[in-house]
């Protein structure tokens, strides 16, 4: 397998999961409000350039994204007490409480879709 094989199975792998989470999930979203939330969740208490850096996206799109994710309690920014021009972005604990009460997003009917089964 070559690089851009390795690209498209990845392509591939992401449409199979987003057809597999529920309509109560993160299908709703946008695939760059959803790599910015995971990255949010995965990375807490990161700030605006580290999260631009790991998902590639302009830090205006990160910036405005941060902000609608606040205003729906999503996330919550902070001031870095360290460096005052950063702002910090973490899960609320809302969030944090909704993520672990999700239903489970079994794969099986996706794939056997996907694979023709």
């Amino acid at each position: 397998m070559d690089a851009y094989e390795l690209f498209q199975l990845g392509r591939s792998l992401m449409k199979l999961g987003e057809q597999a989470i529920p309509e109560i999930g993160m299908r709703g979203l946008s695939g760059p409000t959803r790599a910015i939330v995971a990255d949010i969740f995965e990375y807490p208490g990161s700030s605006i350039s580290d999260i631009t850096e790991r998902v590639r996206f302009p830090q205006s799109q990160v910036s405005a994204c941060v902000a609608r994710l606040r205003d729906n309690d999503v996330v919550e920014t902070v001031t870095d007490p360290r460096d005052r021009r950063r702002t910090l972005v973490r899960p609320t604990p809302t969030a944090l409480e909704r993520a672990k009460q999700r239903p489970p997003a079994p794969i099986d009917e996706a794939l056997a879709k996907t694979l023709g089964s």
